[in-house]
């Protein structure tokens, strides 16, 4: 349940079954009075959010609203100016085996050397300095269910820059998978994506989340490939915010209420288009043209 102190309906989301790595009770991710501000500029203050397991929520909004900015402080990589933060009851760390991440699709290196159940691996020990105490079996068992998990077992063994870029962030989402953790954040992770391979990576993620309750956290600017399977939005517009159900935020007046301008939102064959926002929430055709979010490091 979220609660958005003079800003918000305070809303429920569907109910979704617990699984063993929260304890009773505990949300897997909290937010509770958090601000974050750069100097005289303040992104979001006062935001309260509580997400459970298995919730999807969309986090949408124009360029520098604070979107990725929120990754990095769920990802533990950046501190809030106030308020506090957990996920599954403990603060976010950098390489927490409870996050899961998504990035943006980005092209790699067609020479890089690196296989593609190597970029899967780095979701186990990515962050440590060799395997440590893992052993080798154990991790390549676990590498080898993420590939099989994603489709990815038949490039497991290619070179990962000279895969399609669909291929690429297939194996980024078994990366994010392999650590088994209980909250998945997705930093636009559709963009340069075809509707094809938009689609695989959704059903990925809503496969996962639905077989194993792990919260999705999905920073995106166009809502519409993912509008089926989203239980909440958080809708972040130049300090102000608004969280709710998509038929609840989605809406005319409260986008209007949001840009403090006229916003027309429309259905237009089960899709929303978005007029009169400068940036917020793209039309349909141009779903696939998005930059990336400038905002305070």
């Amino acid at each position: 349940m979220s609660t958005v102190t003079g800003r918000s309906t305070d809303l429920t989301g569907p109910p979704v079954a617990p699984v063993p790595q929260h304890a009773p009770g505990t949300s897997a991710v909290s937010l509770r009075g958090a601000r974050l501000s750069f100097g005289a500029r303040t992104l979001w203050d006062g935001l309260d959010l509580e997400i459970a397991p298995g919730e999807f929520v969309a986090v949408l909004g124009p360029n520098g609203s604070g979107k990725t900015t929120l990754m990095r402080v769920l990802l533990g990589l950046l501190p809030l100016s106030a308020g506090e933060v957990r996920i599954s009851g403990r603060p976010p760390r950098r390489g927490s085996p409870a996050i899961g991440y998504i990035p943006q699709q980005k092209a790699l290196d067609p020479d890089l050397p690196l296989r593609g159940r190597d970029l899967v691996g780095l979701g186990l020990d990515g962050h440590r300095l060799g395997i440590g105490l893992r052993r080798r079996e154990q991790r390549r068992a676990r590498v080898d269910a993420a590939l099989a998990a994603v489709g990815g077992t038949a490039y497991g063994g290619a070179p990962v820059g000279r895969l399609s870029g669909g291929e690429q962030q297939r194996l980024r989402v078994a990366q994010a998978l392999v650590g088994d953790p209980s909250v998945l954040l997705c930093d636009e992770p559709l963009l340069s994506l075809d509707l094809a391979h938009q689609r695989t990576v959704t059903r990925l993620i809503d496969a996962r989340r639905r077989s194993a309750s792990t919260a999705v956290v999905f920073v995106t600017h166009e809502i519409n490939p993912v509008l089926p399977l989203v239980d909440r939005v958080l809708y972040l517009v130049d300090g102000r915010f608004r969280i709710g159900r998509p038929d609840e935020v989605m809406t005319s007046e409260v986008l209007s209420e949001l840009y403090r301008t006229e916003v027309d939102v429309l259905r237009v064959r089960g899709r929303l288009v978005v007029v009169g926002a400068e940036d917020g929430c793209r039309h349909p055709e141009h779903a696939e043209s998005g930059a990336t979010e400038g905002e305070p490091a």
